[in-house]
């Protein structure tokens, strides 16, 4: 299959966004991992052009599962088991910051994680094969980087006055309840912008899969720094989620063409600057590592745990 019509792109639906516009769709697709089923069968459309995209609701068909529940590792682990080579996340988010108004986008590019370990974080989890993958910048930088001006340039087309925002940090609480006043004000004191529920695991795990990984955040609302307002409550959220998600469809429909060809141009390797990255995060072979453990890892690093490529983890 030529590389312009191989499927790329993964995009990640958040609260509200459960299908995307302009796209004709060639299948659907459900694949068992060694982690189980992902969230929802992920939808294999084409834009008019061509370009081919799968397409993953993180909270499943009709919204019937929570933020905790998200199987992360099936996600990703199907998602790369198609090709997908970056994927672009959309997410609802509080914001924490007045400028940050409900309606605004948001390019984040560093997280705060407040979850509270019952997510399964790693692919290494529970196996005898232990890694240490990089995450000080939880983002692709040179993806983000690239989508700033394509994402700004869809929404003054738009002409909503929706506003873009960069360069923020997400809080990633455990939910499913919303912050107290007092955690929200506190995480505005420690450089918090934007907070959610879904952010993590699924960057740590994309940055594990070494796929190329950006969310596109919308503000829904203050969460409950503000004293002046009411705490937020869930309908709060759902009167901003419709407007948001008809333009995050709008947003992608405008860059997913653009993204295509850069992945498959002569510089796609800068939009594809985490391949490789786990080459020195995973220990060395040992005799003790369970061989089972090694297969299954291989589904979804197939360049380190299958005789294919360079094993750096048998060195």
């Amino acid at each position: 299959m030529a590389d312009d019509n191989k499927v790329l792109i993964g995009i990640i639906g958040g609260s509200g966004l459960y299908h995307l516009d302009n796209l004709t769709q060639i299948t659907t697709v459900n694949p068992e991992t060694p982690w189980g089923f992902p969230s929802s069968p992920i939808t294999i459309a084409a834009l008019p052009s061509g370009t081919r995209v799968a397409f993953l609701a993180r909270h499943g068909q009709g919204h019937v599962i929570p933020p905790s529940s998200v199987p992360g590792r099936a996600n990703i682990g199907a998602l790369k088991s198609l090709g997908v080579r970056a994927i672009i996340a959309f997410s609802a988010v509080g914001s924490l910051r007045e400028e940050i108004s409900p309606g605004s986008f948001v390019l984040p590019t560093q997280i705060i994680d407040r979850t509270k370990g019952i997510r399964p974080a790693s692919f290494f989890e529970g196996t005898s094969v232990v890694a240490h993958a990089m995450f000080g910048d939880p983002f692709s930088g040179k993806l983000v980087k690239w989508l700033e001006e394509r994402v700004r340039r869809a929404l003054d087309a738009e002409g909503k006055g929706a506003k873009l925002f960069t360069g923020k940090c997400i809080v990633c609480m455990e939910g499913p309840q919303f912050s107290t006043r007092a955690e929200s004000l506190m995480y505005r004191q420690w450089g918090g912008d934007l907070i959610n529920m879904s952010v993590l695991p699924e960057a740590k795990l994309a940055r594990e899969a070494e796929l190329s990984y950006a969310l596109i955040a919308t503000a829904t609302d203050y969460d409950s720094w503000r004293d002046q307002s009411e705490s937020v409550t869930a309908a709060d959220v759902f009167k901003t989620l419709k407007s948001n998600a008809e333009t995050s469809r709008l947003v992608a429909a405008t860059i997913l063409d653009d993204l295509q060809r850069a992945l498959t141009g002569e510089d796609a390797h800068v939009f594809l600057e985490e391949t490789g990255s786990m080459q020195f995060s995973i220990m060395p072979r040992s005799e003790k590592q369970n061989p089972a453990d090694r297969v299954k890892l291989a589904y979804v690093l197939p360049e380190y745990f299958t005789g294919e490529g360079k094993d750096v983890s048998s060195a």
